[in-house]
This record gives C-alpha cells, sequence and structure tokens, in this order.
C-alpha cells in the first residue's frame, strides 16, 4: 500500500512483502521483488506490442501520467480508441532494437518470442526495468496485482500465483471500501458531514462509500429508517445519535438536527448523517446541506438506493415495463390531496398511463385513491403496497384503486410502505405468482 496506516491490522499485513513463515516456492519467489511505487509522471515508458495484455496494463500506465510510447503494427479496438484520442504515441511496426532507448520502463508482450527475448536484452543493457508477459523470470520487473480504494493503493505479489493476488487484492480493497478494514485517515482528514443515503433499508443496499464513511466516523446522526444494523458494527467510541429522539418536538426537529451537526463538526469530529432512501428524495437533504454551508462547514452528499425504485423491485415489480410503462412519477403522499398544502396537481397524475410510486402515503392512501379516480383513472388500476421493503418484515399487499384504501385498513398496513400503481403491478404479479387483486 503506499498510504502506511498508523497500525497494522492483520489483513493488512498479507500485502506486504516480507519473508514468509512457510517455505513454499511462491513465497521463495515473492521474497525476490523488491516493492516499489514507481512515479512515472511524464517519463518515457515503451509498450511493445497492442494485445489484451497491453489494453489491461495501458490505462493504469496513462493514469500515472507516463509518456507512453506503444509500438505494435496492429492493436485491439480499445488500444487504438487511446492513440486516436491522444493518450498516447502509437507507431504503427515490429519492435526493432534501440526503441528503449531513454526508456524508464518497458513492458514488453509482443506475439513474437524473439523479439521479446532482443528486447528483454536491450533493457537488461540499457538498465530499464522491463515486463515480459510471456517469460515473468526473463523480466527484471513483475507487475502486481493493483486497486484503489480513496487514495489508497494496494499491490499485492505472490510469486507465480496471479489469481491468488487479484484475490487477495480483491478481499484488502473491499475490506478497505465497506469499513471492515480499518485505516483511519490522520493527514488528510478534513472534520465535516457527510450526508449518507442509506438505502432502503437493507444494510447491503447502501453504497460503499457510504459504509466507508461511517466506519470513519466520529459521530453518526442516524434517521429510523436508516439501515440500523450497521450501527451494531461501530467501535464504542463512535457516538451515535438517534435523530428521531433529538428534543425540542416535531416541529423544532429539523432545526435541532442542524444544530447537531454544526455542533459536532465544529469540534472537528467526523460527522455521518445517515438518512433512509436518498438524501435528496424527501429527506430534506439540502435543508441541511444549506444549515452546514450557512455555517462554513465542508458538506459532503453520497447518494443512496431510492426506495421509490428499490422497494418494489424487490417486490418483483418493475417500476417501467416495455408495452405497459414508459414513465413513472415518484409522489410524496405525507399531505392529503385536497390539503392547502399539496404541492401536487393530482389531476394531471391521473391523467398519466405510467406508473405512480406513492411514499409515506399510507395514512392518506384512501383519500389519494379517491382522487384519482375523480380525475379519470380507472378504478380497477392495480395496486401493491409494500411495507418494510428490503427488510426481514418485507410484505406485499396487493389492491386495486378502488380497494386499496379498505385493503389497507383491513391488513393494518403501516408505515414505512411504498405505494404502486400502475399495470406494472400486473406484470410483477405474473412473475410472483400472484393473481391479479379483485375489484
Amino acid at each position: 500500500m503506499t498510504d502506511k496506516p498508523r497500525a497494522a491490522t492483520p489483513a493488512a499485513r498479507t500485502t506486504q512483502e516480507v519473508p514468509a513463515t512457510r517455505e513454499t516456492g511462491d513465497a521463495r519467489e515473492a521474497q525476490g521483488a523488491y516493492p516499489v511505487g514507481l512515479r512515472l509522471a511524464n517519463r518515457r515508458v515503451v509498450v511493445l506490442g497492442a494485445g489484451q495484455v497491453a489494453q489491461r496494463r495501458l490505462p493504469a500506465l496513462l493514469a500515472a501520467g507516463a509518456d507512453v510510447t506503444l509500438i505494435a503494427p496492429s492493436a485491439t479496438p480499445s488500444v487504438e480508441a487511446m492513440a486516436e484520442a491522444g493518450e498516447l504515441r502509437w507507431e504503427r511496426r515490429r519492435y526493432r532494437e534501440g526503441d528503449l532507448a531513454d526508456a524508464w520502463y518497458a513492458l514488453i508482450s509482443t506475439d513474437d518470442p524473439a523479439a521479446n527475448a532482443a528486447a528483454s536484452a536491450e533493457a537488461e543493457a540499457n538498465r530499464v526495468w522491463c515486463v515480459r508477459s510471456d517469460d515473468a523470470e526473463a523480466a527484471t520487473a513483475w507487475t502486481p496485482a493493483t486497486g484503489r480504494s480513496e487514495g489508497v493503493t494496494v499491490a499485492v505479489l505472490t510469486g507465480r500465483d496471479p489469481r491468488r493476488s487479484a484475490a487477495v487484492r480483491d478481499a484488502v480493497v473491499e475490506g478497505l471500501r465497506d469499513g471492515t478494514i480499518a485505516a483511519p485517515r490522520h493527514r488528510s482528514r478534513t472534520p465535516g458531514v457527510a450526508l449518507v443515503g442509506g438505502g432502503p433499508g437493507d444494510p447491503d443496499l447502501i453504497t460503499v462509500r457510504g459504509r466507508r464513511l461511517i466506519a470513519e466516523a466520529d459521530v453518526v446522526i442516524a434517521d429510523r429508517l436508516g439501515p440500523r444494523d450497521l450501527l451494531d458494527e461501530l467501535p464504542p467510541h463512535v457516538e451515535v445519535i438517534d435523530a428521531a429522539k433529538i428534543p425540542y418536538g416535531r416541529f423544532m426537529a429539523q432545526e435541532a438536527i442542524n444544530s447537531a451537526l454544526i455542533e459536532h463538526a465544529k469540534a472537528g469530529r467526523a460527522v455521518v448523517r445517515l438518512k433512509g432512501g436518498d438524501p435528496f428524495v424527501f429527506g430534506r437533504g439540502m435543508e441541511e446541506a444549506e444549515a452546514l454551508a450557512e455555517a462554513g462547514i465542508p458538506c459532503t452528499v453520497v447518494p443512496g438506493v431510492s426506495s421509490a425504485i428499490s422497494v418494489p423491485g424487490a417486490a418483483g415489480i418493475p417500476v417501467t415495463h416495455r408495452g405497459v410503462a414508459h414513465e413513472f412519477t415518484v409522489v410524496s403522499g405525507h399531505v392529503a390531496p385536497d390539503d392547502p398544502r399539496s404541492l401536487v396537481d393530482w389531476q394531471a397524475l391521473a391523467r398519466l398511463r405510467g406508473t405512480l410510486v406513492l411514499l409515506m402515503a399510507v395514512e392518506r392512501i384512501g383519500a389519494i385513491a379517491e382522487a384519482l379516480i375523480a380525475y379519470g383513472r380507472s378504478p380497477q388500476t392495480p395496486v401493491a403496497v409494500v411495507q418494510e421493503g428490503t427488510t426481514a418484515a418485507q410484505r406485499r399487499v396487493d389492491a386495486t384503486l378502488a380497494t386499496v384504501g379498505e385493503t389497507v385498513r383491513a391488513e393494518g398496513v403501516r408505515p414505512p410502505a411504498v405505494v404502486v400503481i400502475g399495470e406494472v403491478v400486473a406484470v410483477g404479479a405474473r412473475t410472483t405468482g400472484r393473481e391479479p387483486a379483485d375489484s
């Protein structure tokens, strides 16, 4: 790794190239390589051959800023596109002696063994570090399995077992991303607030970045609809604040949450505001971002998987389907259609032929259904109500627009639940083996 943690964890130690305790062939081979990070920006790198090996290696060389010269009579379409975009210089010919002059590093990957051997000899004579795809033993450098996560580069060598190298790399990178391998920042971390969308409820559906930020947090202010299971994984020193229990009553709750975010951030703590779904989909995330901006607090927004799409999907309902629905509309049902505070044009929604997805609508679904029917939507329109979607308690109740109000009451459906209205519900019923609801 190029970013050294303060204390090595057992998982981190697996990537260090130190003498192994077991005298295996792979271990002895790995001991012969000295790991180092080459800084190739603006330095000449020569790549011989433009097949699959070059296609895999070139992006990393270009990302490092290397001045790449490619020598090959032909190339894969992807490599050719790099040349056409001006990312490298391509000389359409075979290798000839002198091509490695003034090079700092060479990748030899042609299909001509004789050319590979000659180029390798030239590299040795000119002290150019050289990787060979056809003969690792003849090379002076080996390419490790590499991965990156938030400024950390993981490089793994295991001798002649590239699959094991890749497996170890993947395990370490995934651990850094999801927080299961702790690698806290000490020099570059800037105190601030991350507004993290936690997804619909299943902890596996939070984004990789969101999970990592939670693992790095000093304070987590969590909604009740966020993925609560993740909070059990936090170490004891992390302060977890239940946003639903912040004082001052419901009317003042958002102001109190804003104040708590600012207070902890100004104290130099890394703060995560963990919200259900996506922070900006009926989540009041922008209000919090604006409050932080006014207070001069850095704010990072991490999008989340919205329940408007994921919960229907988890219940087998596509919000769009070819030949059935070409659009879907997400609507807040937290106020009734006849409420003067409503900003929704229910008459216009009733004329749409696509899918309606209602959030926060369980308590008012009867009034909403009546308004849609009154404005022209068919009473026989299929409706599905999915309660606690993506969690172990998920259940789906089917009805029609004419019956959904009574069905929700009779079945005891309670929030959180997502209501889906439209013919896609019948499509979902076919895939899940459900019978369409009676009128």
